[in-house]
């Protein structure tokens, strides 16, 4: 029996699976988020203890003993904790914008650029970059307080075994990593004004770090890995390891990636390149801010729920009838394929005629058009696997073939948590048939003239996003 852990930002899930891959049984629990005025926040114990009690449940129901366990979840923001794993203040999500101002001004004068052009990584206002500047500016005492800025992981790993703080190099990857050495660049810390906080920078384990659990969740001695965070977890779940070939996660991030053995540095900084558990093999990625998160605030708004959606996207034609949709609803912007941290929605073409379906239309059709933005400019030149809580929508499935104009290979169940046990058995020697763990349920086909007018509209879609940036630098 093996288990698999992922510790995502709205929700804690473990998951269980047998030698062959078959996912056993599932437990789930919420997590909050605290949001006000930009500040995205969340708390170390709630997130904690939601994990011990989803091993609890999930542990209880299985008949036989954990053989082991993997770890992943969330990357990016600021986990602060002291020398004994307790946390000194609420952990900075990734989806916080407070740094927002200080990116403006790394953007301005060059500083942005440089970090990429050592580490392939493009800084946005939610990762660990500005916002320990951030802190060390408006909040000093917190990071004098704390022994190490972990990950989400990373905290959940000390405390479930007791190990050291450590991270992995998928975490460590924005922005600090130079992707060639798979050490920290000490000159990008001192190009963020942080050199005289170097130390909280969590020691990288490569490969990733194991231990044993400590009887918290798990049972005691459950031989337990750490990593790789939830976007390559994702990826090793759905079987992208090829060069060329691709995944899209559509989840609350929408998040295009793609595998690659090439590390190109030039041309618009964005994205980042995530080091594997490989040498010399990356995953060139795109993580946009919204993916679900934006249909979910227009559910929300118009008063539709979920279980309406696919009848209502038959309910209205390619186009939504004239309503358009720039899904780019997160307090701190856009990080990919560009950084554009004051750029916000748009809604156009709407008028007293728009229907409910259009606009929930429109806003699919939207996220379809950004995730072709982003697979477009991570290199996807193989094929295509699809995950995340966006798949249970069969036509939304469908749509999205067709604004991409290929095939989706889906992936349905817990793939993080599938790509942490395929992660943790290689860390312990163990075999697995990673085919059978990774076979799609299913491989939907686009429809050829559907495909055709989306390309076109796709070209539309990046017209009025430029005057969108415009108006957002203004």
């Amino acid at each position: 029996m093996y288990v698999g852990i992922d510790v995502g930002t709205s929700m804690v899930k473990a998951a269980a699976f047998d030698g062959a891959g078959r996912e056993l049984a599932v437990e789930s629990r919420p997590v909050g988020l605290a949001l006000h005025g930009g500040v995205v926040e969340q708390d170390m114990e709630e997130v904690y203890a939601a994990v011990v009690a989803v091993l609890e449940s999930l542990t209880a129901r299985l008949p036989g003993p954990v053989e082991l366990a993997g770890l992943t979840g969330q990357g990016d923001g600021v986990w602060l904790v002291d020398k004994e794993g307790v946390p000194v203040r609420p952990a900075a999500s990734w989806m916080d914008g407070r740094a927002h101002e200080l990116l403006d001004q790394w953007l301005a004068d060059g500083t942005f650029e440089t970090v990429f052009r050592r580490t392939g990584s493009a800084m946005f206002p939610g990762c660990p970059g500005p916002l320990l500047a951030w802190l060390d500016r408006c909040e000093p005492k917190s990071l004098d307080a704390a022994a190490t800025a972990l990950y989400c992981k990373d905290m959940v790993y000390r405390r479930l075994t007791g190990a050291p703080a450590t991270t992995d190099v998928s975490d460590a990857s924005m922005p600090f990593l130079d992707p060639r050495t798979r050490s920290y660049d000490n000159r990008v810390v001192e190009v963020l004004g942080l050199t005289h906080r170097r130390g909280l920078l969590a020691p990288i384990s490569d490969p990733v770090a194991t231990a044993r659990a400590r009887g918290e969740g798990l049972p005691s001695g459950t031989r337990l890995a750490n990593g790789p965070y939830d976007l390559p977890a994702c990826a090793l779940g759905a079987g992208v390891t090829a060069p060329g070939d691709g995944l899209l996660i559509v989840g609350t991030c929408l998040a295009a990636l793609v595998a690659t053995t090439e590390l190109d540095l030039s041309g618009e900084p964005a994205g980042l390149y995530i080091s594997t558990d490989r040498p010399g093999h990356w995953l060139r990625a795109m993580p946009a801010m919204v993916g679900t998160a934006a249909l979910d605030w227009v559910l929300s708004t118009t008063g539709v729920r979920h279980e309406e959606v696919d009848a209502l996207l038959a309910d209205t034609p390619p186009g939504a009838n004239g309503v358009r949709v720039l899904p780019y609803f997160a307090p701190s912007g856009e990080r990919a394929p560009f950084v554009e941290p004051r750029l916000r929605a748009e809604l156009t073409g709407v008028c007293l005629e728009s229907t409910k379906a259009d606009l929930i239309r429109a806003t699919c059709e939207g996220i379809g058009f950004a995730a072709r933005h982003c697979l477009e400019a991570a290199g996807l030149t193989g094929s295509l696997a699809v995950c995340g809580g966006g798949t249970r929508s069969p036509a939304w499935m469908r749509l999205l073939a067709d604004v991409l104009g290929r095939p989706l290979k889906v992936v349905e169940g817990e793939v993080g948590a599938r790509g942490a046990v395929l992660a943790a058995a290689e860390r312990y020697g163990v075999t697995l048939d990673a085919d059978a763990w990774t076979e799609p349920t299913a491989v939907v086909e686009p429809d050829a003239a559907r495909a055709a007018y989306y390309a076109k509209a796709f070209e539309d879609h990046l017209s009025r996003l430029a005057g969108a940036r415009d108006r957002a630098r203004a």
